[in-house]
């Protein structure tokens, strides 16, 4: 008996009416809308988010007659530097950068570490009132630092240890402003600028590894800290980077705590001269001068685009793997 021979024409009309459904006229010209306008939205969303870069850009070229020119919008009819040399000049530029770079560079790092045993304790060591901890942590997100500006600045202005200092010396503390000595030793415990986030972000990964892994470092001998340093934290390369790089770029723009803490770090010494304050002093002086104030503000911003020039596939991929949103 022979078998059954496929109806070749009943196949090739229902490939044709598939082909015809999938390729409408009318579908091709929303998909041609839908493009344009997801490009206007993305083209306008950048715009926005570019265009002060663009400005100050094209402010720092322009001589003194163009600001005053109304026919000139972009492109300055007087091309110069001077604006450039000023600006670093005023800004003490090449030292402060150096400065803020070791200021940025020691935060993010004792953040990292800090942060890292912080998540790793909550994502794995359970203890009686754990959840209403991290939730209080969580909670110094949201709280706005001006609310303990006065605390905070008492107390590393009368800096001691559980009343020791004062008990030898008969001293009320040690004055610890005018110097990094506050962003180290809030960053060393978890108690800096953004450290709330960065703790969420460890044990939020903390929370994603798989537990078999500590199980065979305790089966091996290896105690907590031992199976975290080997272990654990060879695994959060990615949770590593992306709050190295938040605690960076954060602690470089930050001008709050350091007005806070060196209010008169650019008259005292100019091992402490960095970028923020100096721009503060700055934007007080010459707040008249538009020219120098944006040259200024684009130097100061342009270590920041370099890094992230470089950092960015990494920076993406590290937020990727973290799960971090919103």
């Amino acid at each position: 008996m022979k078998a059954a021979t496929p109806n070749r024409g009943a196949s090739a009309a229902a490939t044709v009416r598939e082909w015809n459904s999938s390729y409408r006229p009318v579908d091709k010209v929303k998909n041609v809308l839908w493009i344009i306008v997801r490009s206007f939205l993305l083209f306008g969303i950048c715009f926005i988010i570019i265009y002060p870069i663009l400005t100050k850009l094209s402010i720092a070229f322009k001589d003194r007659a163009d600001i005053f020119d109304s026919t000139i919008v972009w492109i300055p009819r007087h091309f110069t530097m001077d604006n450039i040399y000023k600006a670093i000049e005023l800004l003490d530029y090449f030292e402060a950068v150096t400065n803020t770079f070791i200021l940025s560079a020691g935060t993010a790092v004792l953040q990292v570490i800090s942060c890292a045993l912080a998540g790793y304790g909550f994502a794995r060591l359970k203890f009686k009132g754990s959840s209403i901890v991290f939730a209080l942590v969580v909670f110094t997100i949201v709280i706005p630092p001006q609310t303990i500006m006065a605390p905070t600045y008492l107390h590393f202005r009368f800096f001691d240890v559980f009343g020791l200092y004062g008990l030898f010396t008969g001293k009320p503390g040690v004055n610890l402003l005018e110097s990094y000595w506050p962003f180290f030793i809030s960053s060393a415990t978890a108690m800096g600028m953004k450290n709330g986030l960065y703790i969420y972000i460890f044990r939020q990964f903390f929370r994603g590894l798989p537990k078999e892994l500590e199980e065979a470092a305790y089966v091996d001998g290896a105690g907590i800290m031992k199976s975290f340093f080997k272990v654990m934290l060879p695994n959060a390369i990615p949770a590593m980077a992306t709050v190295a790089l938040f605690s960076f770029v954060w602690q470089w723009n930050d001008d709050y705590f350091t007005n806070l803490y060196m209010a008169n770090s650019v008259v005292l010494s100019k091992m402490l001269y960095i970028l923020p304050s100096n721009l503060l002093a700055i934007r007080d002086e010459y707040s008249y001068v538009s020219l120098l104030i944006n040259t200024a503000t684009l130097l100061a911003i342009a270590p920041i685009f370099l890094l992230y020039l470089f950092a960015q596939r990494y920076f993406v991929e590290s937020v990727e793997r973290t799960g971090l949103v919103g």
